[in-house]
């Protein structure tokens, strides 16, 4: 593709997006010229390097031949409605609102020529694709969802963005969760699933929690079992040689709980010190943390391990089947399980350490995330962001090889909502519904018949997860600091209110379709004691400023809750699960939204981008009149985040990625202080922990405005 050519005042686009990080002449930061940069880039670099059609006919009919657009999602409609569609997405007069939004889209979503070097699509026409294969023949949706994802009120998760409606192209899914357990047969189909799913573009994350430990006996004979760490190698070398046609490099994850004899070998793989044999590189850690660990510390204890063999020979379920809390003071006074013990406050202090060095492991609180569970089973693991919480059921074997017993994996099937740009539509309650119609169409159309257990799964619980971000951006528009009394107040009320519809319309879907998830009969939704909360208690806003807020969007009552439960408990609902909020990377961006819903990291976020080098991004509805509102995430400090956090959590059936920022003043001590604060505030999941680095090599801070602000 061409390189930037000079405008007349001699500057291509890259130059215009660096000004956007040098203060102005009257000390300012200069957010027009990052708008400049991207009307630029389509002058100088977009419009010159499309493929140009004369009609959208001509347009289809080339890309249906040629094999780039697939004709089977096409054929479910009228082309004079595909017409209609298109000019109604047009119409809308969609521009991106940074640099970076445009250069992200068109360097890692748009269509383009197989050589790489032209592009076959606008953002338009994207949106119109996605919303084609996602509404799967129903144009009442198709229609909704291009007005949606237009205004950037809903923005599906890269996977489905990038591949809905390509003929070449992998699945729609983000992410999978695997578990595997204590025999071989499991953990090389493990390893091969994990080579298919990997190969497909998701991100993979694995619970090792029921392989035996590193000694423990194979047929009787003991000091057999290598433990887990040659597993992990196996994982990692599968993820660096699988990848989505080159466009996303595989990862992959591994969770072990705390209380497994190999935690501390687990953890120091991490270490930077670590040797070469037993090194991870690429692989992501997570560990489960059940409260028994705390109350240990807490007292100053030790910490008893237990071998899964001899855990899974006693119970009869795996290892990460059991509540370690409810079953601990048994399993230390049971012979017949081996055990061995550590310090518990020197295992935190482990993790604080690590944690330091690389930002792992992430934490799953375990005890936390199945008390809020409201479906029958057990969840033990996360995913390669820390979000997605379902239960799962495991995959035996027979001699041959063949499966005796498909058990339950799990596919995330993610699209988030833009905060900001929700609350401002026209109709709340019907963005959300389309949503999550949206979403259960991902899952609809998932069908991996190479790994049956995600296929089953997926079939089975027809889960989602629709997330959340620009919480920051929303607040500081709205001249509300982030983690203030009115911030945390308004997170609190937002997401009991998202729930509320996204509930509804999944008991709608139910309805139409007459059928729910499986396993719905026993969970707390058909009983109705997860509604006890809502019902019980009115949830109202407790500060005047989100009254404000909130004026044109109806909060739902206790009648309205009743009604619901009341359609749920007749009906039922379509999804097993249906709220997860991820980490939002690629999307915020090309949504103009922050990430997630923690707070900025960098006013002006600098990012390196392949060959273009140093992209800079403007935090969302930043101006040079509201930066008082934009205090970054390592000054906010982890308490207010926490605080945000807990507030929403109580509102999602899932998890949600948070990240805790720290200042590079910060110590081992501070960590452990925040993964405490968070456990007692009722987060399920850490995902990484960040410490500032106060300025880039060779920055000039006197200049800088991502340093100096």
């Amino acid at each position: 593709m061409t390189d930037a050519i000079a405008t007349e005042s001699g500057m291509d686009y890259h130059a215009l997006n660096a000004m956007l990080n040098l203060y102005g002449p009257n000390g300012e930061i200069q957010f027009d010229k990052d708008k400049e940069a991207a009307r630029e880039f389509f002058l100088q670099h977009v419009n010159q390097n499309t493929v140009f059609f004369h009609t959208l006919k001509e347009r289809l009919d080339y890309l249906v031949e040629k094999e780039y657009y697939e004709k089977a999602v096409l054929d479910r409609y009228s082309f004079d409605f595909i017409q209609r569609l298109n000019d109604l997405a047009y119409s809308k007069k969609f521009r991106f609102q940074t640099f970076l939004g445009a250069f992200k889209y068109y360097t890692s979503y748009t269509l383009k020529t197989f050589d790489g070097k032209r592009y076959l699509e606008r953002f338009e026409d994207r949106v119109v694709m996605t919303a084609l294969g996602l509404a799967n023949g129903d144009e009442k949706l198709a229609v909704s969802l291009v007005e949606e994802i237009i205004a950037g009120r809903f923005q599906p998760a890269t996977p489905t963005f990038l591949n809905s409606g390509k003929a070449q192209r992998g699945e729609l899914v983000s992410c999978f969760l695997l578990r595997i357990e204590d025999n071989m047969e499991s953990i090389s189909r493990g390893i091969n699933s994990s080579l298919q799913l990997s190969k497909r573009g998701g991100g993979v994350a694995l619970l090792l929690s029921n392989i035996r430990e590193s000694g423990a006996p194979i047929k009787q004979i003991e000091n057999q079992s290598s433990g887990i760490i040659p597993v992990m190698k196996l994982l990692e070398d599968s993820f660096s040689y699988a990848n989505q046609l080159g466009a996303r490099q595989g990862a992959g994850a591994v969770y072990l709980n705390a209380h497994h004899p190999d935690i501390l070998r687990f953890l120091d793989t991490k270490r930077e010190n670590a040797d070469e044999k037993i090194r991870i590189k690429t692989l992501s850690l997570g560990v489960v943390i059940p409260d028994i660990t705390f109350d240990l510390a807490k007292k100053g204890e030790d910490m008893y391990l237990f071998s899964p063999y001899d855990v899974e020979r006693v119970y009869g379920v795996p290892f990460g089947d059991i509540s370690v809390s409810e079953k601990y003071q048994e399993m230390v006074d049971d012979a017949r399980i081996k055990k061995t013990k550590i310090n518990a406050r020197e295992f935190f202090q482990t993790i604080a350490e690590i944690q330091f060095e690389s930002g792992y492991p992430y934490v799953v609180f375990e005890d936390t995330v199945n008390k809020a569970n409201p479906i029958k089973g057990r969840i033990n693991m996360s995913n390669l962001c820390s979000e997605i919480l379902q239960v799962n059921t495991p995959t035996t074997y027979n001699t041959d090889l063949s499966y005796d017993q498909i058990g339950k994996d799990i596919s995330c099937n993610l699209g988030s909502q833009n905060i900001a740009l929700t609350m401002d539509s026209p109709d709340f309650g019907l963005s959300i519904e389309t949503s999550i119609r949206g979403l259960t169409s991902v899952s609809d159309q998932s069908h991996i018949s190479s790994v049956r257990s995600i296929e089953d799964g997926n079939d089975r619980s027809h889960a989602i997860g629709l997330g959340q971000m620009n919480l920051h951006g929303y607040l500081a528009r709205e001249r509300v600091h982030y983690g203030s009394a009115e911030g945390i107040d308004f997170t609190n009320i937002y997401f009991y209110t998202v729930l509320f519809h996204a509930l509804r319309a999944s008991n709608a879907i139910a309805k139409e379709r007459g059928e729910t998830f499986d396993g719905f009969s026993d969970s707390t939704y058909a009983s109705g004691e997860f509604f006890d909360k809502y019902t019980d208690t009115a949830w109202e806003p407790e500060t005047e400023r989100v009254r404000e807020l909130f004026a044109n969007v109806h909060i739902p009552t206790q009648d309205d809750w009743l009604e619901l439960k009341a359609s749920v408990q007749e009906h039922g609902i379509y999804n097993q699960n249906l709220q997860a909020v991820p980490p939002t990377g690629s999307i915020s961006y090309i949504n103009n939204s922050t990430s997630s819903i923690h707070p900025i990291a960098s006013k002006i976020e600098i990012r390196k981008e392949g060959k273009i080098g140093r992209v800079y991004y403007p935090a969302p509805f930043m101006t040079n009149d509201n930066l008082e509102y934009y205090t970054d995430a390592y000054e906010i400090g982890y308490e207010k985040i926490v605080d945000t956090y807990a507030a929403a959590t109580q509102h999602v059936d899932q998890g949600l990625s948070l990240t805790l920022f720290f200042k590079d003043t910060a110590t081992t001590r501070d960590i452990n202080r925040a993964q405490i604060y968070a456990w007692r505030k009722g987060i399920k999941t850490i995902y990484y922990i960040r410490l500032r680095q106060l300025a880039l090599e060779g920055t000039d801070v006197t200049e800088c405005v991502s340093c100096m602000l």
